[in-house]
């Protein structure tokens, strides 16, 4: 079974075409338990969101803040497997047929072997991988692989990326470009700031890829704020808050749903 990048792709231009940015939410797999992430993630698409990043946990989350590394520290302590992750991605998509992406540190990939990981994403019906430590001058065996079996590979730029460097990133990568709002890890923030808009006008410069804006969006006026110049808006460390913070899993469910639909309608606030 091939992948799902040509999904992905059409429903970002689908909400291009109706003038928004289209809503991305993450959520590492395992958390709280393996089930309960699949059924909130599912709760995240069914409240608003148009495509969801599964995170695989990782000891070592370099980009990651306080509050996704809770959430991946319990599911490491659940004995979290890529196995689990591939199903939460497979039962996912089949629920909701939305696009699904893997989000994962390159080191879990090598180990499990690129072609495997590749082969066993697509077949789960995965739409892509976005890989934020993988230099793109390393990343040839992964994007061979992710083109064979019809996946989007995902790279991460930052404000901090030269021009030529955008350009270079940007001509490997497919599906979307991740831009970092700042520098620094994923977390809430006050203010995106300015460095976003400013990154993504350098990025759109070298690359007709969509861009996604993530790190730091946690309300629907940060997320109307960034999709008025984005191509889409990344929430992830709001969406965890929600669960870690609610009193039982149902409540939870229930948080992750409502904060999908208020930061639905804030990426449709364009003016």
């Amino acid at each position: 079974m091939a992948g799902n990048i040509e999904l992905l792709s059409s429903v970002l231009a689908a909400a291009k075409a109706e003038n928004r940015a289209a809503l991305v939410g993450y959520l590492p797999a395992g958390f709280p338990t393996v089930a309960d992430g699949v059924r909130a993630v599912t709760a995240m698409l069914d409240g608003g969101c148009d495509v969801v990043e599964v995170g695989l946990p990782h000891s070592d989350p370099v980009l990651d803040g306080p509050v996704i590394q809770t959430a991946d520290d319990i599911a490491l302590r659940g004995g979290i497997r890529i196995t689990d992750v591939i199903r939460t991605v497979r039962e996912a998509h089949e629920i909701t047929g939305a696009p699904v992406l893997c989000m994962t540190y390159w080191n879990p990939v090598d180990r499990y072997g690129a072609e495997r990981f590749a082969a066993d994403l697509a077949a789960a019906g995965g739409a892509g991988c976005i890989l934020p430590d993988l230099p793109v001058e390393e990343s040839e065996t992964w994007r061979k692989a992710a083109e064979q079996h019809g996946l989007a590979t995902v790279f991460v730029v930052a404000p901090s990326s030269r021009d030529e460097r955008l350009a270079k990133i940007t001509a490997a990568g497919s599906g979307f470009v991740y831009a970092a709002s700042l520098m620094g890890v994923t977390g809430t923030r006050e203010s995106v700031g300015q460095e976003a808009q400013e990154l993504v006008r350098r990025t759109r410069a070298v690359t007709e890829l969509p861009v996604c804006v993530g790190l730091g969006v946690s309300n629907p006026e940060q997320a109307a704020e960034v999709a008025q110049f984005a191509d889409g808006v990344i929430v992830g460390s709001a969406f965890v808050k929600r669960l870690l913070d609610a009193p039982d899993l149902e409540s939870g469910l229930a948080a992750v749903r409502t904060l999908a639909g208020e930061l639905a309608e804030g990426v449709r606030k364009r003016a």
